[in-house]
């Protein structure tokens, strides 16, 4: 028997009712979600991500159909690209560079960002289409651009958009400009985390517009999607910390690969000196860095530098890494032990930053991650506690 996409898919109606009922869904999205079939924007070899395992595994719909449409229908996030597109063949790349994030996530986002009929939106990131076709469905073609840097990835969103009569703006260019010649936006939402949210989509929404996007520090590759409210003067925005995430990063921002033999050359410990340190593993973030409202803290005032972590049964291996210089620190945390030996080298004692951080942090009393917030103005950003009058420092 041949089996058609509606056999296949009562999948899809659970997860409509799992976004509707838990309230992540607003109503209003509700008919676009029915509309728009996320399935559509999905290619033939896809990698779902397990959650439970941390892995991506590979579904291809040819080979093993039920399977490939379960995925779909999913509340997981799917990679779609590998390696900017040199990856070939079904097994997994090592970097994942396009994807379908999380229904929930993007129902989260498009709650976030509060749309109305008539608005005018730009979307940062086309990714495989499937937001840029939800917008359009909800407010119709003529208000919805969206740009997309990657040629290929932004061609097999569009042959997908006007394969199911979807037809936004798509243009493709760096996201990271926006795209002046629609402008001025009422909504600006981006898909993609950054590390530096540009000025000139203050500069191309309207006083009391909304700028929705994944904003994370260089320390991890944690996010924190932010709702940014334009300033009634067009030249500032400032706005609190909604949803944790973790996005791909916009490709001119990505992480820097870290070579550790630069920083120790002559290997572990080379020149490092020693001291101890109380903290542990759950006090600096590294249990849950995404979720964790010191991580987003620490990466503030510990800046220009890279955390990296690893569990290997009761104790965590932490190392920082400057990234402006050749400074390093590192410990193993051991749940069973009250204090573990730090190393420090290089100009900055990167560990004691971390603790000063931590301090930093207590002393306000661990303030949870809705209670920090993000301004952008002509001179930068900078994250604030409560209020932009209160930004972060020691």
């Amino acid at each position: 028997m041949t089996l058609t996409g509606q056999e296949l898919r009562p999948s899809r109606a659970r997860l409509h009712h799992a976004l509707r009922d838990s309230g992540v869904m607003p109503a209003a999205w509700s008919p676009a979600f029915e509309a728009i079939d996320r399935a559509w924007f999905l290619p033939t070899v896809m990698w779902p991500f397990d959650m439970t395992d941390a892995t991506s595994v590979t579904c291809d719909r040819d080979t093993d159909p039920r399977a490939w449409f379960a995925a779909a229908d999913a509340n997981v996030p799917i990679t779609t690209q590998w390696d900017d597109g040199r990856h070939a063949g079904p097994a997994p790349g090592r970097v994942s560079t396009s994807s379908a994030s999380m229904p929930s996530v993007v129902m989260a986002m498009l709650d976030d960002l509060d749309v109305h009929p008539g608005h005018n939106i730009l979307e940062i990131g086309t990714g495989t289409g499937w937001n840029a076709a939800l917008l359009t469905h909800r407010l119709g073609p003529d208000h919805v651009t969206t740009i997309e840097v990657d040629p290929t990835v932004a061609a097999t969103a569009e042959n997908a958009l006007h394969a199911h009569g979807l037809h936004p703006t798509l243009i493709t260019g760096d996201g990271l400009l926006g795209h002046p010649a629609a402008a001025p936006y009422d909504r600006i939402i981006a898909t993609a985390g950054l590390r530096k949210i540009p000025h000139a989509w203050v500069e191309q929404t309207v006083p009391g517009g909304v700028i929705v996007a994944p904003w994370g520090t260089r320390l991890t590759n944690a996010d924190h999607v932010v709702r940014l409210v334009v300033a009634d003067d067009g030249h500032s925005a400032s706005g609190r910390f909604t949803t944790p995430v973790e996005f791909m990063k916009i490709r001119s921002q990505r992480p820097e690969r870290l070579d550790q033999t630069a920083y120790l050359p002559d290997g572990f410990p080379g020149d490092a000196t020693t001291t101890t340190t109380t903290l542990t593993s759950h006090d600096a973030g590294l249990e849950d860095p995404i979720r964790h409202p010191f991580t987003t803290v620490a990466g503030v005032l510990v800046g220009d530098c890279a955390l990296l972590s690893d569990r290997r049964g009761a104790a965590v291996s932490a190392w920082l890494y400057g990234l402006t210089d050749r400074s390093w620190a590192a410990a193993v945390l051991d749940d069973a032990k009250p204090e573990s030996t730090v190393y420090q080298s290089g100009p900055r004692r990167l560990w004691d930053e971390l603790e000063k951080a931590h301090r930093w942090w207590t002393h306000a009393g661990s303030p949870t991650s809705d209670r920090f917030g993000l301004t952008i103005d002509p001179r930068g950003e900078y994250v604030w506690l409560d209020s932009p009058t209160r930004p972060i420092a020691v």
